[in-house]
């Protein structure tokens, strides 16, 4: 693969030095993974030379009969993956997934609520910085300041006081588990559409160890790339197809629409124009991947993964939000280590340690500095690391933080995890001498 550019010397090297830094680093980023190589050749495949605007049997340009096929395959195996009626495989990513079902179920200045952003929200779940909060009124949710834990009396008042038309139920930074349930009754009591972003945990969701919202959701989001261990790339979902719950009504003597055609005529010409026939066909790869029973393997050792590390920290008097996790992540408040996260983003990532820094509820501190990081573990379980390994990473962790300003300390760290991920093999096919 590499061969094909080495008449291009910069890019060449540029591509060599991040396929070592991936293999001798700790990917503790939670919205990353690995793909597997076969999902890598097929987004790499002929098929990026493919316009296809439109859908399967529906194209604006001939030649398509052939990538149909990889994209009925996706929506299909999406489909026998969550046990939902309709999806949606075209989004380029989660926020443009985010952003069709705003524009299908809303108009300019309709009132949503989502969970704020400082307090584990997405920006596309209204941040006034982000469309979502620009083109539409968004207020937002905070979690309980005592137990840093989802406070649904408090959604439930706030939807009766603001009565918006969506609530969104979803998070990039919260670490437990959703009562979906309750959103569909909260959302029911103020006439609400309920969407839930799944961005993060999908994958668990896929494998039935987090519950799944489309049973009680009017449309669920997720991108493709964290726990489902795809491509880059977002897909929308419907549990039950329906007629259009939004009093758009059809042209007389024609059927009113489902609401399966309004968010595909929301995606395809709404937002996007031809599709990426080759993350597509990726997709589909991944989704087969993610029905196999290895996966449910995989899955539940990244729950195991981020309850070993999360609980390793804590003994090193690490401050984990909420006081553990359920899922693939955990939120470290770093103020009793009197270090920010973005000092510790720094720290870290020079001791071979790659996390974001992240805002914690209630941060005191702006979204450029923070008080905290956010750490998972997808991308390190998929190397083949177990709970033995989660707590000599909790131990780089700790002493990297311990030793923040001295160079010499984080170079021997950063030696050790060369060493430490040199017997977690990536990509062997890719590297090079």
């Amino acid at each position: 693969m590499l061969n094909y550019l080495k008449n291009d010397k910069e890019i060449f090297d540029v591509l060599k030095l991040e396929i070592e830094r991936q293999q001798y680093n700790l990917e503790l980023i939670a919205s990353e993974n690995f793909v597997s190589m076969a999902v890598l050749a097929a987004a790499g495949s002929v098929l990026t030379n493919k316009y296809a605007e439109g859908y399967p049997g529906k194209r604006y340009y001939g030649g398509c009969e052939f990538v149909d096929i990889a994209e009925d395959l996706a929506r299909d195996r999406l489909k026998q993956l969550f046990s939902c009626e309709y999806a949606n495989v075209q989004p380029h990513s989660g926020s443009q997934a985010n952003m069709s079902v705003f524009m299908a179920l809303l108009q300019p200045g309709d009132t949503f609520l989502g969970l704020s952003l400082d307090h584990g929200g997405h920006l596309t779940h209204g941040s006034l910085v982000n469309f979502s909060g620009k083109v539409y009124r968004s207020v937002g949710y905070t979690l309980n300041k005592d137990t840093q834990l989802l406070d649904y009396d408090l959604i439930e008042s706030l939807a009766l006081k603001e009565k918006p038309k969506m609530i969104i139920a979803g998070a990039t930074a919260y670490s437990r588990e959703w009562d979906y349930k309750i959103f569909r009754e909260i959302a029911d009591q103020v006439g609400a559409f309920l969407m839930v972003d799944i961005a993060h945990p999908s994958g668990l969701i896929a494998k039935g160890l987090l519950d799944n919202p489309l049973p009680y959701a009017d449309v669920v989001c997720s991108t493709t790339h964290k726990t489902l261990r795809g491509p880059r790339g977002g897909v929308i979902m419907i549990g039950k197809d329906s007629e259009n719950k939004m009093g758009i009504m059809a042209p007389k003597g024609e059927r009113p629409k489902l609401m399966s055609e309004i968010f595909d005529g929301i995606v395809m010409p709404g937002i996007q124009g031809g599709p990426l026939m080759h993350i597509i066909m990726a997709k589909a790869v991944a989704f087969k991947e993610a029905l196999q029973d290895s996966f449910k393997t995989y899955a539940e050792q990244i729950i195991k993964n981020a309850r070993t590390l999360a609980n390793k920290l804590i003994t090193y008097d690490f401050n984990i939000c909420s006081g553990g996790t359920d899922n693939h992540l955990m939120l470290i408040d770093l103020t009793n280590k009197n270090i920010s996260g973005k000092k510790a983003e720094r720290v870290l990532g020079e001791a071979g340690m790659t996390v974001n820094k992240n805002q914690v509820p209630f941060d005191t501190k702006s979204p450029f500095v923070t008080s905290g990081i956010r750490i998972g573990v997808p991308a390190v379980t998929t190397r083949g690391m177990k709970e033995s390994e989660m707590e000599i990473i909790a131990d780089f962790i700790n002493r990297a933080i311990k030793n923040a300003d001295d160079e010499q300390a984080l170079l021997q760290i950063k030696n050790e995890i060369k060493e430490f991920c040199s017997k977690f093999s990536l990509y062997p096919e890719l590297i090079t001498n």
